[in-house]
């Protein structure tokens, strides 16, 4: 496996995460994910281990999406825990991730809700 750039902030995964993307790269944005980690995608179902997030990844990321940056809201941190959120360009809802920092100091994504609708009203 290459050596990627760790995140050694929690906001850094977004970045990372659109960088990888975007060149393709499936193994590094599985890279970004915790071994057990827990992705709510696609829509409606969950992927679960840093293996299956990888597969997901490779199927998405053979269409070539174009994925731009989004500013992220401010993170909330609890010790080795951190809250991470993006409102979408669209306004389309929101994405929030909780990552867990390494034992290198590194910081991981645990679980990842990608898309959130907006409630119903």
């Amino acid at each position: 496996m290459p050596e990627y750039e760790k995140a050694t902030r929690p906001e850094d995964i977004t970045r990372l995460f659109v960088e990888r993307s975007n060149a393709g790269d499936a193994a590094g944005v599985a890279a970004l994910y915790e071994e057990d980690a827990v992705l709510a995608y696609p829509p409606g179902s969950l992927t679960v281990g840093r293996e299956a997030i990888h597969a997901l990844w490779a199927k998405v990321l053979a269409n070539r999406p174009r994925f731009e940056p989004e500013e992220p809201l401010p993170t909330l941190v609890s010790g080795d825990i951190a809250l991470t959120s993006t409102p979408p360009r669209d306004g389309s809802g929101a994405r929030a991730q909780v990552v867990r920092r390494q034992a290198d100091g590194s910081w991981l994504r645990l679980l990842d809700q990608p898309e959130f609708a907006p409630p119903k009203r």
